[in-house]
């Protein structure tokens, strides 16, 4: 697994592999599962459209009031919300999985709603990095004060806005992908981990460094301190044409 060492050169690895599928006069059908209050990439000269699906009606509201690049907005569970099938070229999941119970049956919906030879984009935590175990070792509480001073996020916990509380369903983990795409014919184009530190304060920083590397230690190993996140880029297979 390659590791990406900026926030920059993680979204423009996702921009060119969403731009590759790009390839005929039709706009490209993209979903974001999970869309939260923005839209994190920048897909100039592409022409798309955009469905946006969240179950947070205050993040789903601001991000219709307050960005307003979504054409097609749904309220609704990624576990049962009704999208058409084979339909999208690109799906993009932005750290949502790690917060659903029941995140398997999600990505179930997702290859269904994907079209043969679309892609898949998913980011989440890795539950065996040092941060991963810590983040499912904690209460929420812990979770809204981390991002209230140590992110200096001060709307972190209210309500439209992050973090949200987490679950780590087995198939969100390295694994647990890998083990999906086998079984439900998706060829993996890329795998990254994030060799990168979040935004912070300077002695804060480097207070979360030491832990990482104290924490990876003390775990002979078994917990990443390297990285945090992982990415993958998954391809859902072309069926067989008849000979």
């Amino acid at each position: 697994m390659d590791l990406i060492q900026s926030r920059e050169k993680e979204c423009e690895v996702i921009v060119d592999y969403i731009k590759a599928q790009s390839t005929s006069a039709k706009p490209l059908e993209i979903l974001e599962a999970g869309c939260g209050r923005r839209w994190q990439l920048n897909l100039n000269g592409v022409e798309y459209v955009l469905t946006g699906v969240d179950l947070d009606a205050a993040a789903l509201k601001m991000r219709k009031d307050d960005i307003g690049d979504l054409d097609i907005a749904v309220e609704g569970d990624l576990r049962s919300v009704q999208l058409p099938e084979h339909h999208y070229d690109v799906i993009y999941s932005s750290y949502v999985l790690e917060h659903i119970k029941g995140a398997e049956q999600v990505l179930n919906n997702l290859s269904r709603w994907v079209k043969p030879g679309g892609i898949i984009v998913i980011r989440i935590p890795d539950p065996h990095s040092v941060h991963g175990f810590i983040t499912r070792m904690t209460p929420h509480w812990f979770h809204v004060l981390y991002y209230r001073i140590f992110l200096g996020f001060r709307n972190a916990g209210k309500p439209g806005y992050e973090p949200y509380p987490v679950h780590y369903d087995p198939v969100v983990s390295r694994r647990g992908i890998w083990d999906f795409c086998k079984k439900n014919d998706f060829t993996v184009l890329a795998e990254y981990g994030d060799g990168y530190m979040r935004p912070g304060k300077g002695v804060f920083r480097l207070l979360i460094h030491s832990v990482k590397v104290v924490g990876s230690i003390l775990s002979f190993g078994a917990l990443s301190s390297r990285y945090s996140n992982l990415l993958y880029i998954v391809q859902k297979q072309q069926a067989a044409q008849p000979i």
